[in-house]
């Protein structure tokens, strides 16, 4: 029984750890170092190449166009870029006719092919990326390229901002704390991941990924790896509608988690080399526990089962995560946001462990598909 027990709460620190110690050591480490948020000097704007990848975005396209457009920036250091990855319906059309720069009439291959396939033909030092239904504010992308004065820089990821008329799903409450995270980290050893919706990288930093990767996840870590900065820019700003139920949450994050784990079994991200010490604290401290937390649970929930019998607090355990689990069950029923926000837990955590099945079956989409509702 020893053995179990210290599995049982081996498991449990570790979960506690990537959820609640992990940022707040973060905060107590800046606190302590008293950083300022890094300040980029007052330079001339780099000429920027703007990618917008889109597969039948022709609901959306000429807004997001008109959006780029508008941007304050220097129209002349200002190239936007569509790649349409094989669509079917007026997005090259439409985007040509808004005005686009550049629209590259692709064939289906994925997200990734079209934006490595943009990123040949651009001419700007830095290639920012957005998703065709992600708006920006007017300066985000001033505020976004403003840290690549610093030459350390690599990539920069700015905040995206989820938008909806009600729903089940709670993405963004996830997503405020995400970003709370990624702020410290970005004082201290760097951010681990980005998002789609708003980020850019040095022109001479691009790496052409294989289509079943992901440049949210693979960019910082691996630019980190050659000696770069990846950083979080809160004040660049875009608004992206979330998907509006748990379930196609659930379902859009499956597909993401699938190709997560070539990215974390094959293209280093264990590997601590060319890490400082902060950086690979970050990284095991936030994705790698964060990605291995559905085996903790199990392996939590497993051993306290065959622990109950000895003692109070082994039942006393067990009927929390009891009670944790039927919460979520009964959300559905009694839509109470604690009970939302235990269901969105459960099943986003989930899709990790679906998502390597998924990959063990040879079923990881190279292609993307739009989530129901975000348009």
């Amino acid at each position: 029984m020893l053995f179990l027990e210290i599995v049982f709460w081996a498991s449990v620190a570790l979960l506690v750890h990537t959820h609640v110690t992990y940022p707040a050591a973060l905060w107590a480490i800046v606190r302590l170092r008293g950083q300022p948020g890094a300040r980029a000097p007052d330079v001339e704007p780099p000429h920027v190449s703007l990618i917008v990848a889109a597969h039948d975005e022709e609901a959306v396209i000429e807004r997001k166009v008109r959006n780029a457009l508008a941007l304050d920036y220097p129209r002349e250091r200002l190239e936007l870029i569509v790649a349409s990855d094989g669509s079917t319906d007026r997005t090259v059309e439409l985007a040509r006719e808004a005005g686009a720069d550049l629209v590259l009439d692709l064939g289906r291959g994925g997200k990734i092919a079209a934006q490595n396939a943009a990123a040949a033909r651009t001419r700007g030092d830095v290639l920012a990326f957005s998703d065709a239904n992600a708006f920006w504010a007017p300066d985000a992308l001033r505020r976004l390229v403003a840290p690549f004065a610093d030459p350390r820089v690599g990539y920069v990821c700015g905040q995206v901002r989820f938008t909806t008329a009600g729903g089940s799903n709670e993405e963004g409450t996830y997503w405020r704390y995400e970003m709370a995270v990624r702020g410290l980290e970005s004082r201290l050893g760097g951010i681990t991941a980005g998002n789609g919706a708003i980020y850019a990288v040095r022109r001479d930093a691009y790496i052409v990924l294989d289509p079943s990767r992901s440049h949210d996840l693979s960019f910082p870590f691996e630019l980190v790896k050659r000696g770069r900065r990846a950083l979080y820019a809160p004040d660049a700003v875009a608004e992206e509608r979330m998907v509006p139920t748990l379930r196609g949450e659930f379902a859009r994050k499956r597909r993401m988690m699938s190709g997560l784990w070539g990215i974390v079994l094959r293209d280093g991200m264990l590997s601590i080399r060319g890490y400082g010490p902060m950086y690979a604290f970050e990284i095991y401290s936030h994705r790698v526990l964060r990605y291995a937390s559905w085996l903790l649970h199990l392996v939590t929930l497993a051993t306290n089962v065959a622990l109950v019998g000895q003692g109070a607090v082994y039942r006393v355990t067990l009927a929390a995560q009891a009670a944790f689990l039927l919460g979520a069950a009964l959300a559905p029923l009694l839509p109470l946001r604690p009970l939302r926000l235990a269901r969105y837990y459960v099943l986003v955590t989930a899709s990790v462990g679906l998502g390597l099945w998924d990959r063990v079956r040879g079923r990881v989409p190279r292609a993307w598909d739009k989530a129901e509702g975000t348009r």
